[in-house]
């Protein structure tokens, strides 16, 4: 059971979303609602994983052939990942609203809040870009190579040849990493399900994990097992896993936000 609390500076009446306090172990349970909506929908929302899957496969394509492409894929793909995200939300919406799950309808539930989407969509986009340029500069701060490019920055990273630099890129990482999760956690369900403002799905978002400070930082860190787990071990577990995280994710946006 969800104790309702109201985050600090919150004012009743006032328009300003509502978060409860949630359990540390409340993720499991999003996880294992988020499994229960996939059956319940006859994964509907594996075609969502597979375009996902084929995200992940046209990056590392292009990246082995043309790695100075790769900037532009992901950010383009970083701009159509929350209408993507938006067809797994609208399978499970379906189902809690009680209707017969659609695929089709799902495709285009987009359309409730196109503007406020993808206002999203730009924000998370720019800060992709933006720690992108960190990471460069990081690199050429700490390094002592040529001018770095993508591959070397990879090298870098995954070699610890260079432990200054390994810290310098983890420590910023992680801040970038927090900023991007804060102000994600429930704010696509939110712009989809009530139709909101962009900026007031970020607060509530930011709110959710301010009050939920443990639990949050755990679903955080199930996301990056599950999902980087389905890289490491071949793009193809996408179609499972990226749908079980969409779904489950609906499921801590109706628990988060009143």
């Amino acid at each position: 059971m969800s104790e309702t609390t109201t985050a600090a500076g919150a004012s009743a009446g006032g328009g300003v979303p509502q978060v409860r306090r949630v359990g540390v172990g409340a993720p499991f349970a999003w996880l294992a609602r988020g499994f229960a909506d996939m059956r319940a929908t006859r994964f509907a929302g594996t075609f969502y994983g597979a375009l996902f899957a084929a995200m992940g496969l046209a990056i590392h394509t292009i990246y082995a052939v043309k790695w100075q492409l790769t900037m532009g894929l992901t950010a383009g793909f970083f701009l159509i990942g929350p209408f993507v995200c938006c067809g797994i939300y609208g399978l499970s919406r379906q189902r809690a609203a009680g209707e017969r799950p659609s695929l089709a309808a799902s495709l285009v539930c987009w359309r409730r809040n196109p503007a406020g989407i993808g206002f999203f969509a730009a924000i998370v986009t720019f800060a992709m870009i933006v720690w992108a340029r960190v990471s460069v500069v990081i690199f050429a701060l700490f390094s002592t190579r040529d001018f770095p490019t993508l591959q070397g920055v990879i090298a870098q990273i995954f070699a610890f040849s260079n432990l200054p630099f390994v810290a310098a890129w983890f420590g910023v990482g992680f801040v970038f990493a927090t900023l991007v999760f804060a102000i994600s956690v429930v704010s696509v369900p939110m712009l989809l399900d009530r139709n909101s403002d962009t900026m007031m799905s970020i607060f509530a978002s930011v709110r959710a994990l301010w009050v939920n400070p443990g639990a949050l930082y755990l679903w955080a860190a199930l996301i990056v097992a599950i999902i980087g787990a389905s890289l490491v071990f071949g793009m193809v577990a996408l179609v499972i896993t990226a749908p079980l995280v969409g779904h489950a994710t609906w499921h801590a946006y109706r628990d988060l936000v009143v």
